[in-house]
């Protein structure tokens, strides 16, 4: 196809995409991320001829996405709570059942002004969503990962959120002194799937961080270690969120119960599976 209209190039390249549930979605972000449009762009003038400069970029791009690799890192940007977050391989790609987490913790958190901390930052993407949603909220965003926190601050400096900070550090190691019994919250969204699980050789999770997806103890162990740290951190009746496995939502109730938290609850995703599950320390 020597020069194809915008309609042709997308129905061409979307049908080649077999391996993808959203093929045509995909062939479309690659596009307008090559020409510089919004998708609705596409739906105004169908029929105008791609340019051959265009058509390279979108080939070479849309090579890779053949190849597997997610939409987020060829385009370097992934939406999340109705915010542009950049992303890259050093992060995992921001999912939308992780909006149930943040909808959980303002949800739960009443506090107008209050203090969180997110652990396990990645890209920033729920601790910024936090701090963009709740301006008065004071938010913390941790990471182990130093190419992350890179990241992470960009996205913050990007939406322009003074109510939010991001350091290095591993889980809570580095965290001020003046944090201690001041958190009204501590979040998270940490690595929960064992190491022998036979998803991690398929779709999209091959090309994101083994590190940031795998934990010991059957998917348990950051839980665990997390669980056993927080306490000093948190106010009399602060509460601890976490993502999980679908799952694992009993494993995380008895973990909770085990470490001396209350008021024990789990939340569904999108797809009503068990997603988030909190405790409250008494």
């Amino acid at each position: 196809m020597s020069q194809p209209t915008i309609e042709q190039l997308l129905n061409t390249s979307s049908a080649q995409l077999v391996h993808s549930d959203s093929a045509l979605l995909d062939v479309q972000i690659l596009l307008a991320h090559v020409l510089n449009v919004s998708r609705s762009y596409f739906y105004t003038w169908p029929d105008k001829f791609v340019e051959a400069q265009h058509l390279v970029q979108f080939n070479a791009l849309f090579e890779r996405r053949l190849s597997g690799e997610p939409i987020a890192y060829i385009v370097g940007e992934q939406e999340f709570w109705s915010l542009p977050f950049k992303v890259s391989p050093a992060t995992l790609i921001p999912r939308p059942d992780t909006e149930v987490l943040v909808e959980t913790v303002l949800n739960q958190v009443s506090e107008n002004t209050a203090k969180g901390i997110d652990l396990g930052t990645g890209t920033g993407a729920i601790a910024l969503s936090l701090a963009h949603e709740m301006p008065q909220w004071t938010m913390l965003g941790l990471d182990y990962s130093e190419d992350a926190v890179a990241l992470a601050e960009s996205n913050r400096q990007h939406l322009q959120l003074a109510n939010a900070q991001i350091i290095q550090s591993d889980w809570l190691s580095k965290v001020d002194d003046s944090w201690l019994g001041q958190c009204d919250f501590i979040v998270s969204n940490p690595p929960y799937i064992d190491e022998n699980d036979p998803h991690l050789s398929q779709g999209d999770v091959r090309f994101e961080p083994n590190s940031a997806l795998v934990a010991a103890n059957n998917g348990l162990q950051d839980y665990i270690d997390i669980l056993t740290n927080v306490k000093p951190y948190l106010k009399t009746g602060g509460k601890v969120f976490f993502e999980h496995g679908f799952e694992q939502a009993k494993a995380l109730q008895e973990l909770f119960k085990a470490h001396g938290f209350s008021n024990i609850e789990t939340v569904v995703d999108y797809g009503g599976n068990d997603r988030v599950t909190f405790g409250q320390v008494i």
